[in-house]
């Protein structure tokens, strides 16, 4: 038999934070929705010996996204990360990879980002095509572990994250049903003008909608969600309102004895450049404030809808 051929791709960046810093931002595997674009969701199937296995969800268009399993190796003392495809795609044999942290001088340190990859000969046609989409990605990953190391003491001002939660005496499958179809929401929330869904994979949605504001304005995002029946629905908006840089967060189902706890998280960047659209003199902390107000109201009135939609049904 053959033996496999092999390719690296391999890039790195000047980041203004220390390796130690860098290192951190990486790992946090859960943050990368927040500042990676193409990030959804990361979600820890298992944690072992032989490392943390996550299944991950990323964007690849305006209507597609794709999910693989990687295994990841975290060295905080050698600021050293690890990771491999559970199943690569084809024709690869093998897909890895590892990011590595080096101090050079002055509170600046290196990362660099390698990928190795194996293949059977024969198919180098659609190995380079691989290839040159792990370079990208890889330039992509780099630049993202830059900005978001270097300004990490400015983003635990910009990032807000809350959760509301509301108690309901129903079941799982109808308070998540409400909630999971979108398609309804303009018959169903008051808040919502406009909505438009695609659903290209059964639980990958992805949708643009119309939110009226209490002054009768509108504005419009656009979504994709991640559905995980019947406990968790987690959404990224990958056209934001012109306030924000990113905003993510998730609808989660706790079923008790008694009934069900649903909460709504939300995780927000402040756009520091567009504080003035609150009006003059508007500071990081009103901006905050304002979101709180704002998000939280609609999404208590979501989980409140969903309460008495579900509770009709335990009563029939």
């Amino acid at each position: 038999m053959p033996e496999n051929q092999r390719e690296v791709v391999t890039g790195d960046v000047t980041v203004a934070a220390t390796a130690d810093a860098a290192y951190a931002t990486v790992a946090d595997l859960s943050s990368w929705p927040q500042f990676h674009p193409p990030a959804v969701h990361a979600e820890v199937l298992r944690r072992d010996p032989g490392g943390t296995l996550v299944r991950h969800w990323a964007v690849t268009g305006r209507a597609s996204a794709r999910t693989w399993q990687a295994r990841w190796e975290f060295d905080p003392a050698a600021r050293r990360i690890r990771f491999s495809h559970e199943t690569p795609p084809a024709p690869l044999s093998t897909l890895e990879g590892e990011w590595v942290f080096a101090d050079e001088h002055e509170g600046t340190c290196r990362a660099t980002l390698s990928h190795t990859l194996t293949y059977p000969p024969g198919d180098e046609a659609r190995v380079r095509d691989l290839v040159r989409g792990i370079a990208r990605n890889t330039e992509e990953l780099l630049q993202t572990a830059r900005d978001t190391a270097a300004r990490r003491e400015e983003l635990r001002s910009l990032v807000i994250t809350f959760e509301d939660t509301v108690f309901i005496a129903g079941s799982v499958h109808d308070a998540y049903t409400f909630l999971y179809d979108a398609a309804a929401w303009p018959d169903r929330l008051p808040h919502v003008a406009r909505l438009e869904l695609e659903e290209p994979t059964p639980g990958i949605q992805f949708f643009d909608m119309d939110t009226k504001a209490p002054d009768g304005s509108t504005h419009t995002t656009r979504s994709v969600r991640v559905c995980r029946a019947p406990h968790l629905i987690v959404y990224k908006q990958t056209v934001t309102p012109a306030l924000l840089d990113a905003h993510t967060g998730r609808w989660s189902f706790v079923e008790t004895p008694e009934g069900v706890l649903a909460s709504a998280r939300h995780t927000a960047t402040i756009k520091r450049s567009a504080l003035g659209l609150l009006g003059v003199g508007t500071t990081v902390r009103d901006a905050r404030r304002y979101l709180r107000k704002a998000l939280s109201t609609h999404s208590v009135r979501n989980l409140q809808l969903a309460k008495e939609y579900a509770e009709e049904r335990a009563g029939d």
